[in-house]
């Protein structure tokens, strides 16, 4: 699975590409979809481009996506604290929505992860685990009572050093264990971002890419869009997937 993030917490400010708007948002994510996106995260925002869970902001950006979408492509929001700093105020956020997004991710190393998480759970959101590298996030995750109920956990390797950013995720994974059984999503950011998409394919993960992880292609050239992310991804994950079988083959994989 290649799921699509699409603006994350990005503005105006890193260039027109990145959608703000739901009308944005939805003809990006339409784009990506078709590309082969499989799985969608995107972050509401207010008219200035402020992340929110605003329940009216949310309602509009998730009914403009599902307008454009086939019924079968899951679409995610963020819960970041971020968004909404206060942890109760987070969760009376959550229960305050009109309308649900079939999944949320909560940023388990955040104030109030359990509580976000209990609420979008009480309210029928899948929760996808956000576990970040650099944080006790992955300790806190694997002590929670909730965690063999999550959808997914999203293995957020924020290492942007391209040198060393596989081994910050090889360490984040292990910090993982087995994840309590739940699958894992694996993904990286700015520098970061391709290296750790190839060693997801490389291993046999779920990966993500989009303008929320990083504006560029792997040839470093600048992104003109979610879709086009998407269509060096696939080939990127695909392709280091069939490399480790080719050197299983041959008896090399490692």
């Amino acid at each position: 699975m290649v799921q699509l993030c699409a603006n994350g917490a990005r503005g105006s400010a890193d260039g027109a590409v990145v959608p703000l708007s739901p009308e944005a948002v939805a003809d990006s994510v339409a784009e990506a979809v078709a590309a082969g996106a499989t799985d969608i995260h995107v972050h509401p925002k207010t008219p200035c481009g402020r992340d929110t869970l605003s329940p009216r902001v949310l309602a509009a950006t998730l009914e403009a996506i599902r307008a454009r979408l086939p019924a079968r492509v899951p679409v995610g929001v963020t819960t970041g604290a971020w968004a909404e700093p206060d942890p109760a105020a987070r969760v009376a956020r959550v229960r305050s929505w009109t309308v649900l997004p079939d999944h949320a991710s909560v940023n388990w190393h955040e104030p109030g992860a359990e509580e976000t998480a209990a609420a979008l759970l009480e309210r029928g959101v899948a929760v996808e685990a956000g576990v970040w590298s650099g944080t006790d996030g992955a300790d806190r995750f694997l002590r929670s009572p909730l965690a063999p109920e999550v959808l997914r956990v999203l293995a957020e390797v924020t290492d942007t050093d391209p040198a060393t950013a596989r081994d910050s995720a090889r360490a984040l994974l292990t910090g993982l264990g087995t994840a309590h059984g739940r699958p894992v999503l694996l993904h990286g950011e700015d520098g970061g971002a391709w290296p750790v998409l190839r060693l997801a394919g490389r291993l046999g993960l779920a990966t993500r890419i989009g303008l929320e992880d990083t504006l560029f292609l792997p040839d470093g050239s600048r992104a003109a869009s979610n879709a086009e992310l998407v269509t060096a991804a696939l080939r990127e994950w695909t392709s280091a997937r069939g490399d480790v079988g080719w050197a299983s083959a041959r008896g090399d994989a490692g």
